[in-house]
């Protein structure tokens, strides 16, 4: 699920027709119902409804409506947060970004970057790890943050942040299985894991799904491709109380009454995440931003 896609269904809401949202958007109606239908098929359900007087959300549409407007504010506040530590002009620093960081992740080495070099101005991109990599590869970034260290000379990578997961179940499921001081990952037996494709993080994919199967744990089928793990497809699938996702303990979406974080029992999951860039770059604006991050406690 991209930011365009979401875009798309939002202002073919909120403008009532397909016609005023392309307008609006810039872009013509047949790829403005190409890019809806994209993320309807990807989600596997019915998001609009089309008659005489105009489009309208179904059910389903009403309730990612809020959502997509939340993640699309979400993604602005992070744009305005990057822009105001740079001022016009000259430099881009072209910087991927993963769906999920640490809320203090970026503050330090984005105070650092205003401070040394004023002139540099960050230009963000939600993007999966492997759509970094080939960005990165293609010059078309400077710099990403990825949950897995690319192979290789051609990139330097710095570890920047890990995460110990816990569990999100239905908060009923969770009162069953919690202990005080967690939950056993086995315990999880029997219910469905709320994943995201291989193809975004396939070396981090290949981690977590191995020590999911060591603990006996059924996978069941693989995520849509394309389908971006967003939190409001976590909270709707664990809601009904048949599935789980992870989640850091920090996770910054707020949590429904029917949902509940539980840590997880000899914090078995850790997610990784990486500051990457081409090994060549002699950029002084990569380089100080870089340098303010501060490589996680590994105890």
């Amino acid at each position: 699920m991209e930011l365009r896609e979401l875009r798309a269904f939002v202002a073919a809401v909120e403008e009532g027709g397909m016609s005023a949202a392309a307008r609006r958007l810039h872009m013509s109606q047949p790829a403005l119902s190409q890019t809806i239908g994209a993320l309807e098929r990807q989600l596997g359900l019915k998001l609009l409804t089309r008659s005489t007087t105009g489009v309208h959300p179904t059910e389903a549409g009403t309730a990612l409506l809020g959502e997509a407007r939340a993640v699309l504010a979400r993604h602005e506040q992070a744009l305005n947060a990057m822009t105001r530590y740079t001022q016009d002009g000259c430099v881009v620093l072209r910087l991927g970004i993963p769906l999920e960081l640490p809320a203090d992740l970026l503050g330090p080495p984005l105070e650092r970057l205003a401070t040394a070099c004023p002139g540099t101005r960050v230009e963000a991109r939600h993007l999966s790890t492997a759509a970094q990599a080939a960005a990165l590869q293609a010059g078309e970034l400077d710099a990403g943050l990825l949950r897995e260290r690319p192979p290789g000379r051609q990139f330097d990578a710095m570890p920047v942040a890990r995460e110990n997961l816990g569990v999100l179940l239905a908060t009923v499921r969770a009162a069953e299985l919690a202990g005080p001081d967690g939950i056993h990952l086995d315990a999880l037996d029997g219910l469905q894991w709320v994943g995201f494709p291989r193809s975004g993080s396939p070396a981090w994919y290949d981690e977590l799904t191995a020590i999911l199967r060591s603990h006996g744990l059924d996978l069941g089928p693989p995520a849509a491709e394309g389908q971006a793990l967003i939190p409001e497809v976590k909270l709707a699938a664990v809601s009904a109380g048949r599935s789980f996702a992870l989640a850091p303990p920090n996770w910054t979406q707020p949590l429904p009454a029917t949902v509940t974080w539980s840590s997880l029992i000899g914090n078995p999951l850790v997610r990784r995440t990486w500051a990457v860039w081409p090994a060549h770059s002699r950029r002084r604006d990569v380089a100080t931003f870089i340098a303010g991050f501060t490589e996680p406690d590994h105890s």
